[in-house]
């Protein structure tokens, strides 16, 4: 089987002070449909990370300068990146490094020399945990809609409780595991559809764009008229800036087309993301486009 188009391949970050010990992982990595990042040292993983958000990383624990340990607490500490694992390479096992590794955030851990058959099968767990736990807070976190997860071939990968009630209510798909007929348009790139179920009830459906391993989120709503949805955008006191901003994000752009289309860094939009999130009293990126597209539609 070819490997999979890069815009469809998961993302690893390689942390290790000595990255050419590491050749024959990152050429099993690449060969298993990974693409593999690699950094020399805590700081320039850091500096990747503010513009790329990877599907996992591997982190040496011990390197010179900002330890393995202290970058992986930096990294928990920023809500954009806290959800991604975690995986230690070390050539300790003590037990205080091993505790050390699991309390600064890390999710599990190898010992050098390594072996990337075992590499690979704990990525596999580990990015598919997190993608179905990321999925599920998005949910929850938007409050009151429902999300759908669509993969490349128009099969739903996954879907909230609110969701799978409104896809029922729309009628039987063309086939198994499709989204119903009805919802095929939505999956244009940018595109918001109106559609009503078999009861009535009516339904607006946006295409949030590209999530997790190049599958596409759907975000439904009850349609609502008039000026009776209260707007928490209109309260927030946002400023010009993070207005430009929030703006942008609502169009589906990343943290780094944002940067170039306003002429900041990424780390700028990222501190102006913070904030907005702490305006609108959410966490993350699904639910604060939500409340925009919400605000800009009345």
């Amino acid at each position: 089987m070819p490997p999979a188009p890069d815009t469809e391949r998961p993302v690893v970050l390689v942390v290790d002070d000595a990255p050419s010990s590491l050749g024959m992982l990152c050429d099993t990595l690449e060969a298993s449909g990974y693409t593999v990042l690699v950094a020399a040292d805590g700081e320039s993983a850091l500096q990747r990370l503010e513009l790329v958000v990877p599907d996992a990383i591997l982190l040496d624990g011990v390197m010179p300068g900002l330890s393995g340990f202290e970058t992986c607490r930096r990294i928990k500490a920023n809500p954009a990146l806290a959800h991604i694992p975690v995986l230690f390479m070390t050539g300790m096992a003590e037990t205080q490094d091993v505790v050390e590794g699991f309390a600064c955030g890390g999710v599990d851990y190898v010992v050098k020399p390594i072996r990337a058959q075992e590499v690979l099968a704990r990525l596999h767990t580990h990015t598919r945990n997190a993608r179905i736990t990321r999925m599920a807070r998005d949910a929850v976190d938007v409050a009151g809609m429902g999300v759908v997860f669509v993969d490349t071939h128009g099969r739903v990968a996954w879907r909230s409780p609110q969701a799978a009630l409104w896809l029922h209510a729309l009628g039987e798909p063309a086939a198994p595991g499709q989204l119903p007929m009805a919802l095929a348009p939505a999956l244009a790139d940018g595109s918001t559809i109106a559609t009503t179920t078999a009861a009535g009830t009516r339904l607006s459906v946006r295409n949030m764009g590209s999530a997790t391993l190049g599958e596409t989120m759907l975000l439904l709503a009850l349609q609502r008229e008039g000026p009776a949805l209260a707007s928490r955008v209109t309260d927030a006191a946002l400023t010009p800036r993070e207005t430009e901003v929030l703006s942008w994000l609502a169009k589906g752009k990343t943290n780094r087309d944002i940067a170039e289309i306003l002429g900041m860094s990424p780390r700028t939009v990222n501190k102006h993301l913070e904030h907005i999130f702490e305006k609108l009293g959410v966490e993350t990126r699904s639910a604060a486009a939500a409340l925009a597209t919400g605000h800009m539609a009345l």
